[in-house]
């Protein structure tokens, strides 16, 4: 089983930036995709990116490209989500996940197999 606990939501105007990270336990979160979900009140889950085991390939939604940068270091057992130019529609509840799986592009549709309990992100204008 894999244990996922994620940081670094909180306030911040349209415009800057956030980290969030998400710690792992134990020594096999590498050999798992890692992928960041949002969902904000009354609506759906949404994919925003996804990261290889190893970190080598990367995958983004249309709203997260070329404003967020999904990373991981495996020695540390962390994920992260650099959020940069944000905007009041980023505001949600976000939640990383570990997907045993080599096709980045389906974690958008199938979802994590392990989760995280997710941070309050909230960007006001």
């Amino acid at each position: 089983q894999v244990q996922l606990v994620e940081s670094g939501g909180g306030l911040v105007q349209a415009g800057g930036s956030l980290r969030l990270s998400c710690a792992a336990s134990g020594r096999t979160f590498g050999t798992y995709a890692m992928g960041w979900f949002r969902q904000a009140p009354g609506k759906a889950r949404e994919f925003v990116a996804a990261i290889s085991w190893s970190g080598g390939a990367t995958y983004y939604a249309d709203s997260a490209k070329g404003r967020f940068t999904i990373s991981r270091d495996n020695a540390k057992n962390t994920g992260y989500l650099q959020m940069n130019s944000l905007k009041p529609e980023d505001t949600a509840v976000y939640y990383c996940a570990a997907v045993r799986t080599t096709d980045l592009v389906t974690i958008a549709t199938r979802g994590g197999d392990y989760w995280g309990q997710g941070t309050q992100v909230t960007v006001s204008s």
